[in-house]
């Protein structure tokens, strides 16, 4: 019995979920999520098993660790082999595969790696450690990136001239504007990303509809927002008038958080950047203003570079572009299970292979 099953006891989910198996689609319609926690709930309430035939749910470049290139793990590993900084990172960063090594296989060889549980708990580690420099790993979409800020911004305040940052900071607009151009399948619609949408409001998603003609629906991550997010989303494609909805009116307002996003443009500007299974995204990065260079760890501590690579047969990338799914892959649940994840959208807790293995690979959708 999979969590819809239970929460089906509920009247909403029932109705909801009804209306959903009931649809009638003239045309095959394919809509996406670009969250990492959506991911999760999708695939734990068992959502894909009550679609129509014709309506295709794909998963998309939602999962910050998972859109993070090899290459960034590269130059992190080469900082604290070459420059001997302390490295402070997320948990689920440790176990992501660079080219030839992970974090915890470089703390393991007696290279202090540190996970916090905030950025600011990486400034504290540089105040408690003043001899040593410490790198804070800044991944992680519009969510994150106003904490990052501030604590740069605590740093330069308070003097602390030890701590910087690497930043692999993602903007969610510019991939989507990847997506359909070309760059994936055909989508008809997206489930947008709530925890980003708070930050951002609705507003900077206007161009999706406008431009390129797909439909947008904000939505929150019970079982019930994702539900009703879908059937939003099937009524702005069947009657071909697109805009961008906001289901999660709770917690995203139209405005989004004028403070958070006054963090993030102090701090940072746009840049281009890589993304795992995309290559260079234009300004789809966040690069640190040079009033905050003295802590851009980037220049601090150059490294040379080197030539990264996928760990051998990983179709992460076309995962994150929606071209595949997880059980498309050879390595899945083969050579590549959580226990022993090869790619990173096996290692993260919202990669979507991680949610497929734990949830659907004996459902078969």
């Amino acid at each position: 019995m999979n969590n819809l099953d239970t929460l089906r006891g509920s009247g909403l989910i029932r109705s909801l979920s009804a209306r959903l198996s009931s649809l009638e689609l003239a045309e095959r319609t394919t809509i996406m999520e670009v969250c990492g926690t959506h991911t999760m709930a999708i695939r734990r309430a068992g959502l894909p098993s009550i679609l129509p035939e014709n309506l295709r749910l794909l998963s998309g470049p939602g999962c910050p660790v998972c859109v993070t290139p090899v290459s960034y793990i590269d130059t992190a590993l080469a900082i604290a082999r070459k420059h001997g900084a302390i490295l402070a990172t997320f948990g689920d960063m440790m176990r992501v595969p660079g080219s030839r090594e992970t974090l915890a296989g470089l703390r393991s060889e007696g290279f202090p790696v540190e996970i916090v549980y905030s950025p600011l708990g990486a400034v504290e580690l540089a105040r408690n450690n003043p001899e040593r420099s410490v790198v804070f790993l800044a991944v992680g979409f519009e969510t994150t990136a106003p904490a990052v800020a501030a604590s740069v911004i605590q740093a330069a305040e308070t003097g602390i001239g030890n701590f910087g940052i690497l930043t692999a900071h993602k903007r969610i607009l510019p991939a989507l504007q990847t997506l359909v151009s070309g760059e994936g399948p055909d989508i008809d619609g997206f489930l947008l990303p709530g925890h980003v949408s708070v930050v951002l409001g609705a507003e900077p998603y206007r161009i999706i509809p406008d431009k390129y003609r797909r439909a947008c629906v904000i939505t929150g991550f019970e079982t019930a927002d994702v539900i009703q997010g879908i059937l939003m989303l099937v009524e702005q494609i069947r009657s071909k008038v697109y805009s961008v909805d906001n289901q999660y009116t709770r917690a995203v307002k139209p405005r989004g958080n004028p403070q958070a996003r006054a963090f993030i443009d102090r701090v940072f500007t746009p840049a281009d950047t890589e993304w795992r299974g995309f290559g260079t995204i234009a300004e789809s990065g966040l690069a640190i203003r040079e009033e905050f260079a003295g802590f851009d760890a980037a220049r601090l501590f150059p490294v040379e570079s080197v030539e990264s690579r996928e760990p051998p047969g990983c179709r992460c990338g076309d995962v994150l572009k929606g071209l595949i799914e997880p059980p498309e892959c050879p390595l899945f649940a083969e050579s590549c299970t959580p226990l022993n994840p090869v790619g990173a959208c096996m290692v993260s807790s919202e990669g979507t292979c991680a949610a497929f293995y734990k949830y659907s690979r004996m459902k078969g959708r």
